[in-house]
């Protein structure tokens, strides 16, 4: 009795176990079967009766007696073959709804239908997906997944076809009329394809008519299973972003976040901000392309009104929460929306210089705030603070108390800043836009630079004069006006101070007694001196009497008398 070929280590227990019901039937066998690297013998003619393939390969072969057939190129591999074999010997296996598609394809590749052999194995498996597999959602799907390692064959037996209509069919009633609890059960089942099988499902809802809402909640779902480390992490206890990882698995990622973007419904709404600031955040940390970065920028920008500042803190930090992402897409985001204000502002005939929406206000007091959270952060330079602080127009912020807070937690995290630089983060607000008890703060503030200080006194100094009746305030462009005057007056007359000062000094040191030699020569300097100090004297008398009036003086004369003390000016 001829014995099968010994397998290798590799092969398959069930190919074994077929090898081993052969050997029972006391037959010999004829032909080898390869599949890869597992070797099985068997008979021809029980092969001939239900294959066409093995039929012709046996009749075409140039050997007189084939005793190998290869078949490594088989759907399904081993493991199919095994149980076509069966078919072919009449023994009973069962079908199911994860082979069925398999078997089919092996089917057809074999030959094995009713045209060569009535109840052939095309012909069962047919039944089986019609009456079984496909008669449910569940089902459906299953027999889709495995579809994914027979293309493109399972396309051309409308395999993956017939499985998507019925799927999306079914899931679009389950989201009008759930059968079963929880509700979205059903985008729970449609996380286990692959992602071009599950655009297929979402783009066939879509022509069925589904909303928006329902097609963001199976995207949602199915973004946050596969991409469970990227996007549903908050905590900061994800992957860090120094960490380079594994370069195939983030390439994958990549590819699968570009995929989802893509298939967002164009319904911008339809998604809750935090969903796509995760997704952004992802973006960036995998550098995902820049068509997907714009359009996760545009859907936030354009329901940017409902953000949050943790929505946006998303944004800007990477998962360890070690550091800041680059803020270029917060600053587009924030850009957009304005843009979108200001045409809306056009079109109702206003100005968004002077009068700023409800949407607009909220925005800007999400972003003061925002700017407070990041600005304890040393890599935080002054260009990228005050860009995004001036994005926000003026008239959008009522009072400037949220702007100056993150400008003092600023100035705080970097204490080395010279005066020019404290003064460039203080230029992005309006010091006479502070509430009464910010300005109070102001004034006491000593990491503040001198002139805003001077500016929140100075106003308040107006407020008193006038018995803080706001209708006979200055407006805000002539109290700004008038203290900018008063400080290049108050620089002018420490300046001339100074002078005089070094003046006396200088006639003090030149009075000592001295030799007579030295004497002289003082004495015939004097009338030089005096000559070259006359225009500096002449500065000076223009405070005779407490005037700057200089049309008036006395030639030849220089009066020293004491100004009369003004009262806003500085000491």
């Amino acid at each position: 009795m001829a014995t099968p070929i010994k397998s290798n280590s590799r092969v398959s227990l069930a190919m074994e176990r077929t090898g081993q019901w052969v050997l029972s039937q006391e037959i010999p066998t004829d032909v080898v079967v390869e599949v890869g690297e597992a070797k099985l013998s068997l008979h021809k003619f029980m092969l001939v009766a239900k294959s066409n393939h093995i039929r012709k390969l046996i009749i075409e072969s140039k050997e007189a007696d084939l005793t190998r057939i290869n078949l490594s190129d088989i759907p399904g591999g081993p493991e199919i073959f095994e149980k076509t074999a069966k078919f072919c010997y009449g023994v009973n296996f069962e079908i199911t709804v994860h082979n069925v598609a398999a078997l089919r394809c092996a089917a057809e590749y074999l030959q094995m239908t009713d045209k060569y052999c009535d109840g052939n194995l095309a012909g069962r498996t047919e039944d089986f997906l019609s009456q079984v597999a496909l008669t449910s959602l569940s089902g459906a799907l299953v027999v889709l997944k495995s579809c994914q390692n027979l293309l493109p064959m399972a396309e051309d037996l409308k395999i993956v076809q017939r499985c998507v209509e019925i799927a999306s069919a079914k899931a679009c009633v389950e989201a009008n009329f759930p059968s079963r609890s929880p509700p979205n059960w059903w985008t729970e089942e449609l996380t286990i394809l692959d992602i071009s099988f599950f655009q297929k499902i979402i783009a066939s809802m879509k022509s069925r008519g589904a909303k928006g809402l329902t097609l963001a909640c199976a995207i949602i779902t199915y973004a946050e299973r596969s991409l469970s480390d990227l996007v549903r992490d908050h905590s900061g206890n994800g992957v860090k972003s120094s960490d380079p990882g594994d370069s195939d698995t983030k390439t994958r990622q990549r590819e699968l976040l570009e995929s989802i973007v893509a298939i967002l419904p164009s319904d911008k709404s339809a998604f809750p901000l935090n969903f796509l600031c995760c997704l952004l955040r992802t973006a960036i940390f995998l550098k995902a392309a820049n068509s997907c970065k714009n359009e996760l920028e545009k859907r936030i920008s354009v329901i940017l009104e409902h953000v949050t500042v943790d929505d946006l803190l998303i944004v800007s930090f990477t998962y360890d929460g070690e550091r800041l992402f680059d803020l270029e897409s917060v600053r587009k985001i924030i850009s957009g929306f304005v843009e979108k204000e200001k045409s809306v502002a056009v079109f109702n005939a206003g100005d968004l210089r002077e009068v700023c929406s409800t949407a607009m206000q909220r925005v800007a007091k999400t972003v003061d705030a925002y700017l407070g959270e990041i600005a304890t952060y040393g890599e935080l330079s002054i260009s990228k603070f005050n860009g995004i602080a001036n994005l926000v127009p003026k008239a959008a912020r009522k009072v400037d108390d949220d702007l100056y807070r993150a400008v003092d937690i600023y100035l705080k995290a970097h204490p080395n800043l010279d005066e020019i630089e404290r003064e460039k983060v203080c230029s992005v607000m309006d010091p006479l836009k502070l509430s009464y008890e910010a300005r109070i703060h102001a004034s006491q503030n000593k990491r503040l630079p001198v002139q805003i200080v001077l500016h929140a006194l100075y106003y308040d100094q107006l407020k008193l004069r006038s018995g803080a009746d706001d209708h006979k305030m200055p407006d805000a462009a002539t109290t700004r006006n008038q203290i900018q005057a008063d400080v290049s007056l108050a620089k002018e007359n420490e300046a001339l101070r100074t002078e005089l000062l070094k003046m006396k000094m200088y006639i003090a040191d030149m009075q000592k007694p001295s030799t007579g030699t030295t004497s002289s020569k003082v004495s015939a300097k004097k009338p030089t001196f005096f000559s070259s100090m006359s225009k500096t004297l002449g500065k000076l008398i223009s405070f005779k009497n407490g005037s700057k009036d200089t049309l008036n003086m006395e030639d030849g004369t220089v009066d020293f008398t004491k100004p009369r003390r003004r009262r806003f000016s500085i000491s």
